[in-house]
């Protein structure tokens, strides 16, 4: 799993974002153009599936996801510092750093199973008697009781920060009554730093083992199970001196006190059997984890895998690259995530160059293959750092705090005081040399007393590592320039104190017009522009300057870094300067400006997912364990600006001190981008295999970059920002609102928006929030057309307009974005979406701005390039990223692309890539041009032409300011529209897969044995350094109109029981791949399917499709085998899910518009949305016994015996082998070492192996109706 860590320079966490914005991005890539109908029906809100282009976020999503897990994907990234771990590769939690490790005083007696033999081995060292240490209750200490925390004015939490009386755990319990997740999370102070030299990866893959039984629940998949059961998962990540493990539940209670439960019936009245019983089986990773030898062999292979999934990673590869460049000495240089031969010390299992395949057999009969077992290392490892005192554990729970209390005083008491061992590696003593060479180089008179002073040498300096350029050849096509600072740690107390990171960050990285932003966007040599920490560890951090380079800026390299330089030496200049006494006043101000945004988004700060929050909160503590009250406010709120600090830190951004990197797809061929730089060889990295070669700059550079002769006079600093809210009063609080609403009760909070205005052309939906009282609204626009979509050049002119526009659009509202608006303007296939969300003081002045822009863009991009040259630089560069952004799709991962030519089977209308690529580039292209002024045109038709609006105003907005607010829109975007027909809707169909006796029609009776699917589609890897294969199997369902409220409600349940089954056989048993997965598949047009997806390195895709079938027969068992009570135990979790209530304004507001608009495709504009959808969803799983007297459910199923038979019923018609009408399509994807197995199976009857046998083969097929199952 990739966990990025970063701060970009945009200040504000904007917590109310609403989720939008997630479509959108979406829609940056073609293989997500049709996906944005997708949702997930047990988390209330969309899912939308995309396939993004951004190599921050390549990784592939599942379709339709039965439960708030990601399968085996990363949901997202964050920023430039990986981390390893996740073995269900749930998304990502953001960091923070620093503090200390807590002091011991206790011990407890733990055992480990050694799995060589039937003895149980003590690996505690130094452990007081287990039996004493029973008989004495030690009580808790409390560090800070509920008073003590500041919290937003929307938080209605309890808090409590407690020192476990048995070993002085440090424990933050959160209770929320109206929480639907329970959730944990415990932060240990390890990650790879601490590797031993012969196992790389050993802390990484310790994560792993943790998953694989413990003495107390010995069965691997025990603890998965029983969460799964719960509504719940969990997940992990290891970072460089961080390991973080976390899960929740929904607080079901079954009534059943199972094995290994220990909560009495007075905690069982208020914290969930489920919790507690998560918690206890959480809590034995700390107490006895097994790691037996099976086990060890096969998750060693999972790691492998995980390994081999990124070594085509650009961002794998620059990270590994960079820390390959730091002194060898300390532990940033560790490879982190491991690899079957670094963890067992020497064993191989794949050939190579060097070890050929008859060797590697060989080897095979040899344990470990030619290494050695992990398992004592891993013991070890885990005795030195797995003990109370080294770990933070927060909960959260529905139960009241004592309760709470009780139930961690119980399962996580018995985890040891200490490990008995040193578990210091170096020293944490700074050396006062290293010190004042690392300042004395700077200049600087300020000591940041943790600089290089944990680890005993510095990982980057001046003279040795620094001032270099490191040129790189990506994998994919790829330009960017970073320039990267050595930096002290972002937790040192200096920095903690005045935040100068933030400050400097804030001002590099502006966008306003007279930044370097604004100046090399409108110059067209860069696409982005991001600054801050890009690294940080205990002992120093990376700062960086980052961009995202045009090949014209690329072409220009010198030129840009020299105004980088002068943009550096124009910020430094108001400390350092003659009138540094006006800039000091001037750089207070901005100061003083981030603080008060800090405080604006703390006070209406809305409580987000639990699972997210425990798991950052549990690092969080070790910055604030004197001082938990003051974490849910952090640094920023009473941050004070010092000018020496300042100064120091803006000392270190010296060509002396940097590192920069360039990285180019165009390379290998150049000289070095800046002249004077002599020759350098290229080599190769040895883990991800990146392609570089480095440059000392020179001295002539450095006079230059240090003391810049002038600054360019496009140059100037920015403003103080206008849009900064000073109003929050609340709709709500209105004393008319009050007295007409005066009887009100929670139901009401309930109740979905309501049309308050409708004309021929737009619905407008209104509701004012009274729940969450926050002074924000959004405003969303949905504007449907059938001319985005009518071929690839009208879906690549809108795409194009949407990059120019939100290009931009940053030097118009910039700054509103930074004080905590934000907007966005999206083309999808069925038309455009426009949504504005901000605080509503400054809703009217950004929704005109944002609005009149749209349209006088068009305008002047129609009058053309002569007229407006700097726009048509902003166009060509649109051009030309979506153009790389396209081609570089086809260097996604083997599932990415498995699932894409499956979409083009599926789906109706649909345009390839190839078509997208050839408006753009190439001899059409050449010929026929898509020039500014036709995009304009094209999009103007579209936009201004016959089309039909759904609006949702929402949030502290009454109706009258919501019809005005859409009198602005109508104003600037509608006024020329005419109606659309019902008949004109765009509507998107879903063709119907054979089944196994059509399809031998359609092939005519050629290639009934090449597979036991219908359709067989095949396809190779662009990448030749892409060695994973990859299928996706799809069983079509039905049309949602024929499966109705049971059949889909069925259908999840399904889902929801075969993941962790699909798991545990195809990923944790098998060992087939990393990237497993088990769920629903939703097609446009509302068609349903189950689908299994596997990436692999060591099968090929036959022999993975044969593993699937036969998991398949196994998990068609488990189903007839489970209990009715079990059984109505997991379909309880299901609807949990379903009906878990929103926590903040934007996901209520998210699932309003989903409702509203997620329905588009399928031509049902006028019909009133299903608000209680998922209310009859749930219904459907709800069973009651017949003895009850409660009328059971009304759309499906009444008793568990009656759902059992259900699911058996729908599983043999859709799914199984033995099923005539089961209809299905294989997806293979082979890497590139495989393609002789492609090559012999190209062109044989059955086989589908290019797009035009596609379109041929879906000549044969029918439509299914595009009805939807709630009309």
């Amino acid at each position: 799993m990739l966990v990025v860590r970063c701060h970009k320079h945009v200040i504000v966490i904007f917590f109310s974002f609403f989720q939008s914005w997630m479509l959108c991005k979406a829609f940056s890539s073609p293989a997500a153009l049709w996906n944005w109908a997708t949702r997930s029906y047990s988390n209330k809100r969309f899912l939308y599936r995309a396939i993004s282009f951004n190599a921050a976020t390549s990784r592939s999503h599942t379709n339709t996801v039965i439960s708030k897990r990601t399968r085996f994907s990363d949901y997202g990234s964050k920023c430039d510092a990986p981390s390893y771990g996740s073995r269900n590769g749930f998304g990502l939690i953001s960091s923070t750093r620093g503090g200390s490790l807590f002091s011991h005083s206790y011990s407890s007696g733990n055992l480990v199973e050694d799995s060589s033999s039937a003895s149980v081995t003590s690996i505690t060292a130094g452990a007081s008697e287990p039996a004493t240490l029973s008989s004495i209750k030690i009580p808790s200490v409390v560090i800070a009781d509920d008073k003590a925390f500041a919290k937003p004015a929307p938080d209605k939490r309890q808090y409590r920060s407690i020192r476990l009386g048995s070993n002085n755990l440090q424990v933050l319990l959160i209770s929320d009554p109206n929480t639907d997740t329970e959730a944990a999370a415990v932060h240990l102070r390890t990650g790879h730093f601490n590797d031993p030299s012969n196992r790389a990866g050993l802390a990484h893959f310790h994560e792993h083992c943790l998953f694989l039984g413990t003495n107390k629940y010995p069965t691997e998949n025990e603890y998965e199970e029983f969460l799964n059961k719960h509504g719940g998962y969990s997940n992990a990540y290891t970072d460089m001196e961080d390991t973080n493990y976390y899960f929740c539940v929904a607080p079901l209670d079954h009534g059943d006190d199972e094995e290994g439960e220990t909560q009495d019936s007075k905690t069982a009245t208020t914290v969930s059997s489920a919790l507690s019983g998560g918690l206890d089986r959480f809590a034995q990773f700390f107490v006895s984890p097994l790691f037996k030898d099976d086990a060890i062999e096969r998750e060693l292979r999972a790691v492998d895998s995980e390994y081999s999934n990124s070594l085509n990673s650009d961002q794998w590869r620059m990270h590994q690259l960079l820390k390959s460049s730091c002194d060898p000495h300390h532990p940033f240089s560790k490879f982190g995530c491991g690899n079957y031969n670094t963890l067992t010390d020497g064993g191989d299992i794949h050939e190579t160059a060097n070890l050929k395949k008859e060797y590697i057999e060989k080897l095979a009969a040899i344990p470990f293959h030619g290494g050695t077992s992990p398992r004592e290392d891993l013991i070890l490892f885990w005795k030195r750092y797995y003990h109370a005192s080294n770990m933070k554990l927060v909960v959260l729970s529905r139960g009241i705090l004592d309760d709470l209390q009780a139930v961690v005083e119980e399962t996580f008491g018995s985890v040891r005081a200490d490990g008995g061992l040193d578990i210091n590696d170096t020293s944490d003593d700074a050396d006062a040399s290293l010190l004042e060479r690392i300042n004395g180089a700077n200049n600087s008179e300020v000591i940041f007393s943790s600089e290089n002073a944990h680890y005993g040498v510095a990982a980057f300096r001046p003279t040795e590592n620094l001032g270099v350029i490191c040129e790189v050849i990506p994998v994919k096509e790829k330009r960017t320039i970073q320039l990267l600072f050595a930096t002290p740690p972002m937790q040192d107390p200096l920095l903690r104190k005045s935040l100068p990171q933030r400050l400097v960050s804030h001002l590099l990285g502006h966008e306003a017009p007279g930044s370097l932003h604004h100046l090399l966007s409108d110059l067209g040599y860069i696409n982005s522009l991001s600054s801050g920490t890009s690294v940080d560890t205990r002992d120093f951090s990376l700062f960086s300057l980052t961009m995202g380079m045009t090949p014209k800026g690329m072409s220009n390299t010198e030129e840009v870094i020299d105004l980088c330089f002068q943009w550096i030496a124009m910020i430094r200049s108001l400390v350092f300067g003659e009138s540094s006494s006006d800039g000091n006043d001037l750089l207070r101000k901005y100061h003083d400006e981030l603080k008060r945004l800090s405080q604006n988004s703390f006070m209406f700060r809305e409580n987000g997912d639990p699972t997210s929050f425990v798991s950052s909160a549990a690092e969080s503590l070790y910055l604030y364990e004197d001082k938990p009250g003051e974490m849910l406010r952090g640094d920023s709120f009473y941050s004070i600006y010092d000018e020496d600090i300042t100064k120091a830190f803006l000392q270190r951004l010296r060509p002396e001190n940097v590192m920069i990197t360039i990285t180019d797809s165009d390379l290998k061929e150049k000289c070095p981008h800046l002249k004077d730089l002599g020759e350098a060889p290229w080599k190769k990295e040895t883990w991800y295999g990146a392609i570089y070669r480095n440059f000392i700059i020179t001295d002539s550079m450095k006079k230059k970059w240090s003391n810049p002769s002038f600054f360019d006079a496009r140059l100037n600093l920015p403003r103080l920002n206008q849009f900064i809210a000073t109003d929050f009063s609340l709709r709500c609080d209105d004393e008319a609102w009050g007295q007409e609403n005066k009887g009100e009760t929670e139901s009401a909070h309930l109740s979905p928006p309501t049309k308050i205005l409708e004309t021929p052309i737009f619905r407008l939906w209104h509701k004012m929030d009274n729940k969450f009282r926050v002074p924000k609204i959004t405003f969303n626009a949905q504007i449907l057309t059938p001319n985005v979509y009518r071929s690839p050049r009208t879906i690549t002119a809108g795409r194009l307009f949407q990059k120019v526009l939100n290009d931009d659009l940053n030097s118009f509202v910039y700054d509103a974005t930074v004080a905590g608006n934000a907007y966005r303007v999206s083309v999808v296939p069925a038309g455009f979406i426009v949504s504005v969300v901000g605080y509503s003081q400054k809703m009217p002045a950004l929704l005109q701005a944002v609005t009149s822009r749209i349209m006088s863009l068009l305008s002047e991009m129609k009058e053309g390039k002569d007229r407006y040259p700097i726009l048509d630089q902003k166009y060509t560069k649109a051009l030309q990223n979506l153009l790389r952004e396209t081609k570089n799709f086809r260097l996604d991962s083997p599932l990415a692309i498995a699932s894409y030519n499956s979409r083009m089977l599926l789906e109706l209308p649909v345009w390839h890539i190839e078509q997208y690529i050839t408006e753009m580039e190439g001899e059409v292209a050449e010929k026929d041009p898509l020039t500014m002024k036709e995009c304009a045109l094209l999009v103007e038709e579209a936009l201004t032409g016959r089309v039909a609006v759904d609006i949702l105003c929402m949030g502290n907005v009454n109706e009258a300011e919501a019809k005005q607010l859409t009198e602005v829109f109508r104003k600037q975007i509608l006024s020329d529209c005419l109606p659309l027909s019902e008949d004109e809707i765009p509507r998107f169909r879903t063709n119907q897969l054979p089944t196994k006796l059509e399809a031998s029609s359609i092939f005519r009776g050629l290639g009934p044995n090449i597979s036991s699917y219908s359709i067989v589609l095949e396809d190779i890897a662009v990448s030749q350094d892409e060695n994973n294969n990859a299928v996706e199997i799809t069983f079509q369902a039905a049309c949602d109109y024929k499966l109705g409220y049971e059949g889909v409600a069925i259908l999840e349940l399904i889902c929801h029981l075969a993941y962790p089954s699909a798991f545990n056989k195809l990923r944790t048993q098998e060992q087939l791949g990393y990237m497993v997965s088990a769920h629903a598949r939703k097609t446009v047009g509302d068609s349903r399917g189950f689908c299994i997806e596997v990436q692999s390195n060591t099968a090929l895709p036959e022999f993975l499709e044969d593993r699937c079938e036969v998991w398949l027969e196994t998990f068609r068992q488990e189903l007839e085998d489970m209990s009715v009570e079990r059984l109505e135990m997991e379909a309880a979790a299901v609807v949990s899910q379903l009906m878990e209530r929103d926590t903040k304004l934007s996901q209520e507001i998210s699932r309003a518009w989903d409702e509203i608009t997620g329905f588009a495709d399928l031509g049902v504009h006028g019909v009133q949305p299903p608000f209680d959808r998922l209310d009859r969803l749930a219904d459907v799983l709800t069973t009651f016994s017949e003895d009850d007297d409660k009328p059971g459910s009304t759309l499906g199923p009444k008793t568990g015996i009656e759902l059992k038979r259900a699911v058996l019923d729908f599983f043999d018609l859709y799914i199984s082998k033995s099923s005539k009408e089961r209809r299905t399509a294989v997806s293979r994807i082979y890497g590139y070492k495989s393609g002789a197995h492609f090559n012999a199976s190209k062109g044989r009857a059955g086989i589908i192996s290019s797009y035009n046998e596609t379109q041929r083969v879906k000549q044969y097929l029918s439509l299914l109706p595009n009805i939807p199952y709630w009309v």
